[in-house]
This record gives C-alpha cells, structure tokens and sequence, in this order.
C-alpha cells in the first residue's frame, strides 16, 4: 500500500498510523465483498482503532471508501512506474499495462479487486493509472505513433478494455491470463493505428517481474 512518510511527531505519526489503518480495513473490505454498508463500528475494530478515532479522520463511510479506492489505484500506478521506467515507446507502455495488470490479479489481488469493483467510476481519474495512460496517449498521438484521436475516448477505450480483462482474470481462472492480456494488447495497439505486425510484436515484448 502506498504511504508517504511518516511525520516524525509521536502525536501526528499514530494519527497517521490510524488513518492508514482505517483506509487498510476499508480496502480489504471492498476486496473482499464490495460491500460499503459496513458500520464504522465493524470497520474500526478491524482495524484494529477505537470507534471514536474514525471521526478525526473521515466525516462519512463514503468519504472512506473513497479513500480507500485512491489508495489502490495509486499502489496500481505506482506498480507500473516502478517497472516500466526507462521505457519510451507509448505503444509498449499501454501493451506493458494490459499485460502487467493481468498478472496483478495474482500477485495484488487486493488491489485489483478493488480495481475490479470500483474502477469504472476512476476510468477519467487523476489516481492511479488512468492519470499515467492518458499522459502516454497524448504522447503517443503527438508524436504520430497513435492515430490522431481524441485522448479522452481513446481512454475510455483502453480504460474500459483493461477493466474487462481484469473481470476476465477473476470470473475465468482458468483462461491462460497472460495469452488474453498479449491479444487484448495487441487489439488496443492496432485500434490506436499501430501496424499490425508490429502491435503484434509489441504486445509480446518481455515483461519485467512483478514482486
């Protein structure tokens, strides 16, 4: 889980730790069920807080949950910056976020179903990955290695497309995850005017590991 660095005060460093406690419990949570009607008195003890600790950090279960998506979304994110860096082609990076993505299902699954139940209202997000897709499609449509299109709707293309392979991976196991996320890929990169030999190629280039 991505968390920033704690304050060095003894006060403001367990209050840190408490709001991160809260935002854990929610996300397994959303994980777990997807189901927010949850009381706070059940998402407190889980994390293990006292029932009035809540209200110093969050004015409603809904501002939580809330909390507790970004939260994923920007480990999602931070997942790809961290193993995709040094790459410069826009083409291998959206090839290399399908195919990272599908196999986060089994390496993060929390977060991925996270991503899985609430994504699709994050899609024109600033968090996790929809922020870094849309800044590699402006890239991409710039240099003319994409199709001049509107980046927004080539978004909602790929961010609609990557939920649906993350459905996939949870509601069909046992579908080969990495074969469907190379096709899936590959299919984006010839929707975004790349040669299909060569979206063919690029969506089977070596991955990185994922940890």
């Amino acid at each position: 889980m991505p968390t920033s660095a704690l304050p060095s005060n003894r006060f403001e460093r367990r209050r840190a730790e408490t709001r991160q406690a809260l935002v854990r419990a929610a996300r397994q949570i959303l994980a777990e069920t997807g189901d927010t009607s949850a009381s706070i008195q059940a998402i407190a003890e889980r994390a293990d807080v006292g029932f009035g600790s809540f209200y110093n950090h969050f004015e409603s279960k809904t501002e939580l949950f809330e909390a507790a998506v970004v939260d994923a979304l920007e480990e999602f994110g931070a997942a790809f910056d961290e193993r995709l860096a040094g790459i410069d082609d826009p083409a291998e990076l959206v090839a290399a976020g399908f195919r990272l993505s599908a196999r986060m299902a089994d390496s993060h699954p929390e977060v991925m179903q996270v991503l899985r139940r609430r994504g699709l209202a994050h899609i024109h997000s600033e968090n996790g990955l929809a922020g870094r897709a849309l800044r590699d499609l402006q890239i991409g449509i710039a240099s003319g290695r994409f199709t001049r299109l509107d980046p927004a709707v080539a978004l909602s293309a790929l961010g609609g497309t990557l939920l649906s392979l993350v459905e996939l991976r949870f509601a069909r196991p046992e579908v080969d995850g990495d074969e469907a996320a190379a096709n899936l890929a590959e299919m984006v990169l010839r929707m975004l005017g790349v040669p299909a030999d060569e979206a063919h190629e690029v969506a089977r280039r070596p991955l990185p590991d994922l940890a």
